[in-house]
């Protein structure tokens, strides 16, 4: 900075100023103190400017190692939103979430002085975890839009339980009077809150409750229970927690010579970006994703002003295409 305000004519704290973007400086002096910068290539030593300030401009962000939508869109949201307000994110990756490598995850980010950290693992495994590690930086867990067992954490989530009432709402009033459930894992609150969702729907509803088939999040394990569903009788409706198992009992249905919907209906939940081109396009529950990652970056800086405050839930909504509705399949003139 002294030598760039050498070759500016300036002093040091004009250059601090028009590097902080004050207003006080004038169009003139801004100008040539730029020119100087680049001419001298400067850059801000961010890790000398987090000594000084006490404040790194850096979130830290956990989340799974694997690719599945709700994680994935879910950082990518984080990151423009923690972008919007000047911050930026360092991620780590874990593949289990035990305490071990959750508190190495934590270690790592407080050596690198974040000012927060939001876990994206919405595993009972990942609370414990949290729990046991006594963090000097607020810390938000992404949830699934229900209070996670231990209260003294700070979550955001959307409304899961919510999201699963509403496709089986949908699969009801359309006439079934059974909708199978294939559940995401159960040790995830993501999960728990689908199953949850769909089994007060039914209920309330005065259906029998036929036994949920626990699953995973993946096609492969769709597949694997739609053709199960085939040989054994399938019911007139089924609704999938993702759209990945959705896509398995469609690909094993077609296989089996079932039309969807008029055999059976199939119900998703996600939206991921490429359920309205299965055939036949997938009616699923849609997760606003973009509004998450602002949700969560704000009860960050809630923490961090001191403001304690219980953020409610981002709503979903239900988008209805043909694998649920009696329609004849597209066809080619």
């Amino acid at each position: 900075m002294s030598d760039v305000a050498a070759l500016a004519g300036v002093s040091h704290q004009t250059v601090s100023r028009v590097l902080n973007d004050h207003d006080s400086v004038r169009p003139e002096t801004r100008a040539r103190v730029q020119d100087a910068i680049a001419q001298l290539g400067y850059r801000r030593n961010s890790a000398a400017r987090a000594l000084v300030t006490r404040r790194s401009g850096i979130i830290g962000v956990v989340t799974t190692e694997s690719a599945l939508y709700g994680p994935t869109s879910t950082l990518v949201a984080l990151g423009g939103a923690a972008r919007d307000i000047g911050y930026f994110v360092s991620v780590a990756t874990i593949s289990q979430f035990d305490a071990e490598a959750m508190h190495r995850a934590l270690e790592h980010f407080m050596g690198q002085g974040v000012e927060g950290i939001v876990i994206i693992a919405p595993q009972d495994e990942a609370s414990a975890a949290v729990e046991t590690f006594d963090a000097a930086v607020p810390v938000v867990m992404v949830m699934s839009g229900v209070q996670p067992p231990i209260q003294s954490l700070r979550w955001v989530g959307v409304e899961q339980h919510e999201g699963a009432r509403l496709a089986t709402r949908h699969l009801i009033e359309a006439g079934h009077r059974e909708v199978v459930h294939l559940t995401g894992p159960l040790n995830c609150f993501d999960g728990r809150a689908r199953l949850e969702g769909w089994t007060a729907e039914c209920t309330a509803a005065g259906l029998v409750l036929p036994e949920p088939i626990v699953g995973d999040w993946t096609a492969e394990r769709g597949y694997a229970v739609g053709r199960d569903l085939a040989r054994q009788g399938a019911p007139t409706a089924v609704f999938a927690a993702n759209d990945e198992l959705a896509l398995g009992l469609l690909r094993a249905f077609w296989e089996a010579g079932l039309r969807v919907p008029h055999d059976v209906a199939v119900v998703g939940f996600d939206d991921i970006a490429s359920s309205a081109y299965f055939i036949p396009p997938l009616t699923t529950v849609r997760q606003d994703f973009a509004a998450l990652g602002r949700l969560a970056i704000r009860a960050l800086t809630d923490a961090l002003a001191g403001v304690d405050e219980l953020l409610a839930p981002i709503p979903t909504s239900l988008v209805i295409r043909a694998s649920s509705l009696e329609e004849p399949y597209p066809r080619k003139a």
